[in-house]
């Protein structure tokens, strides 16, 4: 079933391992977030990043740009933030008798959308497009976004002034929801350290070119996923439509993205076939803010992560015959 890493795939785990390390060298004791966030970028899915403000969201997504040599641009979202903003608008110029488009903030390769819970569900709502399609329309004209296109998100933890929930639709437009939450005492004293070294943003060197990017993602697109595995991620989101704690179970979208990202994380582990530990690495990620809990969770003092860990408990890990031990 399984092959020896082709030429291409080797080259896709190194340029890897080199954009983590580079990332590393800014982001201190945060080892997985870096690398959930990596595979949601070679996967091809936006990432809302949903922690409290000072743990280091904008140095993470400003050093992944930095390594991946990708355009940066970074909006703040406020109340009086307005989708023009975002999408750009249309001026008329006197010089040239003619409309022109003048870009947003979003027409960039990697799109930093700070605090997205602390603006408007109309401004919100302007990323839409752009991220479920790649592209833009401002007054009847479509212009297509820069390839590779990422949309890092940030919120506030829900109940913070001044923040209002993002709407499902737009929930389900990212891959993951991941957290990075506070440092260890250890990795904070490290970070302090770095800081009265000058280890600045500064360091991080580009390793990756958008190309070879842009090619990263179709090698991992490409990545052998067995017929037990693909029932196994079926199940997985059937079972979420089918508990007792959960109103609203994963989409068709969410299977997708599910799949996405096993693909990722196989090849990031040195493997070019997916296999069910590859799906439970990210099914929390991936589903948690996909999917809402009901009353009874509420009642039994259920949060999300406890509800989907009695998901995957469920649900029969298929066995995968002619597995390599790596």
């Amino acid at each position: 079933m399984a092959q020896k890493l082709t030429r291409e795939q080797v080259q896709v785990l190194q340029l890897s391992q080199k954009v983590i390390g580079e990332v590393k060298k800014v982001i201190i004791g945060k080892d997985e977030t870096i690398i959930k966030v990596l595979l949601s970028i070679l996967a091809g899915g936006h990432i809302l990043l949903e922690d409290i403000p000072g743990v280091g969201k904008t140095t993470l997504a400003l050093a992944l740009s930095k390594a991946l040599s990708l355009d940066y641009r970074r909006l703040q979202f406020t109340p009086d933030v307005l989708p023009t903003d975002v999408t750009g608008f249309t001026i008329y110029n006197k010089a040239t008798n003619q409309f022109e488009y003048k870009q947003g903030a979003a027409m960039t390769n990697l799109f930093l959308a700070d605090e997205i819970n602390r603006t408007s569900s109309k401004t919100q709502s302007a990323l839409l497009e752009i991220m479920e399609e790649g592209k833009v329309t401002v007054d009847g004209t479509t212009y297509q976004m820069p390839d590779p296109y990422i949309v890092i998100a940030t919120q506030n933890p829900i109940g913070s002034i001044g923040t209002q929930s993002l709407p499902e639709s737009q929930m389900d437009r990212f891959i993951v929801r991941l957290s990075m939450g506070y440092p260890s005492v250890v990795n904070e004293v490290e970070m302090l350290r770095s800081k009265q070294n000058q280890v600045s943003i500064d360091t991080v060197e580009s390793v990756v070119t958008a190309a070879e990017l842009a090619e990263a993602r179709r090698i991992v697109d490409e990545i052998y996923v067995s017929e037990e595995v693909l029932e196994y991620i079926v199940r997985l989101a059937d079972a979420t439509r089918k508990n007792q704690y959960i109103k609203l179970g994963l989409s068709p979208r969410g299977t997708i993205a599910l799949l996405k990202m096993t693909k990722a994380t196989s090849l990031l582990k040195g493997r070019d076939y997916v296999t069910p530990d590859d799906v439970s690495y990210t099914f929390r990620d991936v589903a948690a803010h996909r999917i809402i809990l009901n009353s009874k969770a509420r009642l039994n003092n259920l949060n999300t992560d406890m509800v989907l860990k009695g998901v995957l408990d469920s649900v029969v890990i298929p066995k995968i015959n002619n597995q390599v031990t790596l």
